[in-house]
């Protein structure tokens, strides 16, 4: 799989990541830990080399769970992990690396991402500031290669850059799901900042397998996803419909087709998660898939029709 430039930081990434958000287990039912480490090796074996955990998935589960599959091939792989709101002061975001350090079987993260704003989540407000400083120091010291923000609106970004370089956003953003374009993305492309569109298949919607009369099983977050609700849900399944034709003339999946648009917007790699090694090797193969220009505006407007109608809270969830 070709790769592409990280920002400015040197760091080649693969226009496909895999997520590892299910790894952590919380909030996820179903998740087998066998299953996602063949699915990690799968990815691998399929041409991903960049993956994306979080203290925050699991409380460090996810992490454990890359750094068991991947440490065969540690120097083949791009790691990319956040620190969390509870950790935004100075002390906290150095000891939140070490630990993250300890769970990858690592000496180095690649990407290391402040994970939502500061206050999010009712957490503490601690200035942006600090915690560059922090994030800086690591840099500097070899612990990390480069600096992320997650989560981000524009002024966030501009303020965090003030401080020190970011390399990347990772925002939700997909075919049904596209604030960032409105507010991010002109700044992203305009500072050579790489997006990394996590949800880049709606949470599963993108694929087509959810009927009309879907419930999500307790304790699956999705339930909350405002995309499976009421209206929405019924515009995202016709506009599924319409996408249906476009993937059967490339003879690729709905899933594959959502990818291989995504990643043909600026700057955009998409994270995709994968519960078992058949879906992480479906995703990789979105990477092959060519749209040409009529067909990437007649996807842009097949998914308006679900996006037009949503509000302007970019939060995704109504938890």
């Amino acid at each position: 799989m070709e790769t592409r430039s990280l920002g400015t930081s040197g760091i080649e990434i693969t226009p496909v990541i895999m997520g590892t958000w299910q790894a952590g287990k919380t909030m996820w039912v179903g998740v087998e830990d066998s299953e996602t480490i063949k699915a990690m090796r799968a990815a691998f074996d399929a041409g991903i080399t960049t993956f994306d955990t979080a203290a925050i998935y699991g409380d460090g589960h996810s992490e454990r769970i890359v750094g068991e599959a991947l440490e065969p091939v540690r120097d083949k792989v791009v790691y990319a992990t956040k620190v969390w709101c509870t950790n935004f002061k100075y002390d906290g975001v150095i000891e939140a690396c070490e630990s993250s350090l300890k769970n990858l079987k690592t000496d180095y993260i690649d990407l290391y991402q402040i994970h939502w704003p500061t206050g999010s989540w009712k957490s503490e407000i601690v200035p942006v500031e600090e915690t560059m400083r922090a994030l800086n120091d690591l840099k500097q010291q070899g612990k990390i290669r480069a600096i992320g923000v997650s989560n981000f609106s524009r002024a966030q970004i501009e303020e965090a850059a003030q401080y020190g370089r970011v390399d990347s956003l990772q925002p939700p953003y997909s075919l049904f799901w596209r604030s960032i374009e409105k507010d991010a993305m002109p700044y992203c492309i305009e500072n050579n900042i790489t997006i990394l569109a996590y949800s880049p298949l709606a949470q599963g919607l993108l694929t087509g397998k959810f009927g009309p009369d879907h419930k999500f099983e307790e304790g699956d977050h999705r339930a909350k996803n405002k995309l499976f609700q009421g209206e929405n849900y019924q515009r995202a399944l016709a506009a599924l419909d319409k996408l249906r034709p476009i993937a059967d003339r490339h003879q690729c999946s709905l899933a594959q087709l959502a990818l291989a648009w995504l990643i043909a917007q600026p700057q955009t790699c998409a994270i995709a998660g994968a519960r078992n090694a058949e879906q992480a090797v479906g995703n990789a193969g979105a990477a092959v898939v060519q749209l040409d220009a009529g067909e990437l505006a007649e996807i842009d407007a097949i998914g308006r029709s679900v996006t037009d109608d949503l509000d302007d809270n970019p939060v995704m969830w109504e938890f």
